[in-house]
């Protein structure tokens, strides 16, 4: 099976182990020397409507997903693999 960005940004992610729906995918991390996908990103909710910025974004790297279906992506992770959510703009520093 083969499937587009665009297409997984329509999927839901939910937790094999709970149940729980954490969220839909924003972001794909790639490794661009093997040209290998490492992770799917999904950010971290609002806080405050976008006031109080945003949550912590959630990190789940390829190994813990389980299936990818037509609708949800299944993942099998315990780890809470978090970082902070990087604003995006023009003059981003690294």
């Amino acid at each position: 099976m083969s499937c587009t960005l665009s297409e997984l940004r329509n999927k839901e992610v939910i937790n094999k182990q709970n149940g729980a729906r954490i969220g839909y995918v924003d972001d794909l991390e790639v490794d661009t020397r093997n040209a290998r996908i490492c992770a799917l990103v999904i950010y971290g909710r609002l806080k405050l409507f976008g006031l109080l910025g945003r949550k912590d974004d959630l990190i789940i790297p390829w190994d813990d997903i389980s299936l990818v279906g037509e609708d949800t992506i299944l993942v099998s992770s315990a780890r809470n693999n978090r970082r902070k959510h990087h604003k995006k703009g023009f003059f981003r520093q690294k």
